[in-house]
């Protein structure tokens, strides 16, 4: 049973993502470019996406080297030995994470007429699903090994790290073209959360030592916290007036996805900055936030200490009081209750979202065309066809922040198709290989990005999967 429940852990910790959005951050002619850096370089008159496939994002990934392939391969090897090879190249510090995001709507859209005095104005609601969990490696060992073989070994509770919430985002946002050089932009956030689960800086151990009384001696210290909201009116036993079940989820979740959650505010800021026509710099911060959770909270605590020794059992014949038992497990179960007991919690707290961070140096070349022969104006602007440049991208993370590097090729290819292909450096490979595209037919913009395509050729054998695709409305501003 261990044993199945370490492998069901290891095949989601197979499913992982970075939120790195490297394709998209600098992909000025996707009106979601503005979600990564609300000071981008945009060039609209107004747009709206397609309702619920206007920005849909999915991605996945693994790191520690470790993928569903390597254990459930038909290659002729025995699964134990697959499963402990799997398990051994994993450490605590390795870590799994789900990212998956759909835009209810988006619309966006530009006041002032001038080049350089025109605002624009973006707001809509997108949905979201974030889960991240340290690889939990002394759980996992000692599930998998047990103590006998780890005398005096201390297994450390903190490994036990994780975070998961479902919410919906209501956003507003605002991008102003300053003069010629700078461009800079700003998004507030309302977040509202549907469910959240959370376990961080635990804290405590648990060792077997040899006893001078007994056999071995078992020592846990523990301080264990897990808070949860969204979740306990959801339980049969839940102590809610009704509890919601079956056919009431779905009303309850959808009044939650609409401002009627746990609430919290954030900020997104970001600007592009030209040294001259060819060299650009940009970079936005997302995400500075929190949600504060108030509403059908409920945590729970482990807090002590207890030390076993064994018990000492009672012979046929042996002299006994009235009060002696010879219900040994009951005897030590009521005794671990007594030293860690569970407390139930429905005090209200705050958790910080994760904080995201991009930026890239960004060269241009290759004149397409100027868009006007004659500007009396001076607020024509050249097009190029050609743009190099490296990113940076960095998530911050209960223990440390994780980052990528990227380098990158944009190609305009004619009017109507822009590409862009990556290499990206990572905690989870060294060979991602990613790809994008955005066509514009008319009015209506559609667009593509994968990212690691290397790993389409096998995808369970893929160390990363990242897939992000959309429909938009665009006008552009020299369209009447």
């Amino acid at each position: 049973m261990r044993k199945i429940l370490v492998a069901i852990f290891l095949l989601t910790f197979s499913i992982a993502s970075a939120q790195n959005k490297n394709l998209l951050f600098g992909f000025k002619e996707i009106p979601q470019s503005l979600m990564v850096n609300p000071g981008e370089e945009v060039d609209y008159k107004w747009y709206t996406g397609i309702p619920l496939v206007s920005g849909v994002s999915v991605e996945a990934g693994i790191t520690g080297g470790v993928s569903a392939f390597d254990v459930f391969a038909v290659d002729g090897v025995d699964f134990n030995v697959k499963f402990r090879n799997a398990i051994a190249r994993l450490d605590r510090n390795d870590f799994t994470s789900i990212n998956q995001q759909l835009e209810i709507f988006n619309v966006g859209f530009k006041v002032g007429g001038k080049y350089y005095d025109d605002i624009r104005y973006s707001f809509g609601m997108y949905q979201e699903f974030d889960f991240f969990g340290y690889w939990p490696n002394d759980y996992a060992k000692l599930a998998l090994e047990g103590n006998e073989p780890n005398i005096n070994e201390a297994f450390s509770l903190s490994d036990l790290n994780l975070k998961a919430d479902l919410l919906t985002v209501f956003h507003f946002g605002i991008n102003k073209r300053v003069n010629d050089k700078l461009t800079v932009g700003g998004r507030a956030k309302i977040y509202s959360s549907i469910v959240s689960a959370s376990s961080t800086n635990n804290e405590g151990t648990f060792v077997t030592r040899e006893s001078d009384t007994n056999f071995f001696e078992h020592s846990i210290n523990a301080d264990l916290l897990i808070q949860t909201s969204g979740i306990a009116s959801l339980r049969s036993d839940s102590d809610a007036n009704p509890p919601v079940e079956g056919a009431d989820i779905a009303p309850t979740f959808r009044k939650r996805a609409l401002l009627g959650g746990n609430l919290g505010l954030g900020v997104d800021a970001g600007f592009t900055y030209r040294f001259d026509k060819q060299l650009s710099f940009a970079a936005s911060i997302q995400d500075i936030g929190f949600i504060r959770h108030s509403k059908d909270v409920e945590s729970y605590q482990l807090k002590g200490n207890f030390t076993y020794d064994g018990f000492e059992l009672l012979f046929p014949g042996a002299p006994t009081t009235n009060n002696q038992s010879t219900d040994y497990y009951r005897e030590v179960a009521d005794a671990l209750k007594e030293a860690l007991p569970v407390d139930t919690i429905t005090k209200a707290y705050t958790r910080w979202r994760a904080p995201k961070f991009n930026a890239a140096l960004r060269y241009e070349w290759g004149i397409a065309r100027t868009d006007d022969d004659c500007d009396c104006r001076q607020v024509a602007k050249t097009t190029y066809l050609n743009q190099i440049g490296a990113q940076t991208f960095m998530i911050g993370r209960s223990r440390s922040p994780k980052m990528a590097a990227s380098l990158f090729y944009y190609r305009r290819l004619f009017n109507g198709l822009r590409v862009k292909v990556a290499y990206t450096v990572d905690s989870f490979s060294l060979t991602n290989l990613g790809a994008g595209m955005s066509m514009h037919l008319g009015p209506v913009n559609a667009y593509l990005m994968a990212d690691n395509l290397l790993g389409y050729t096998n995808l369970a054998d893929a160390q990363k999967v990242s897939v992000q695709f959309g429909l938009n409305i665009v006008v552009p501003t020299n369209k009447n």
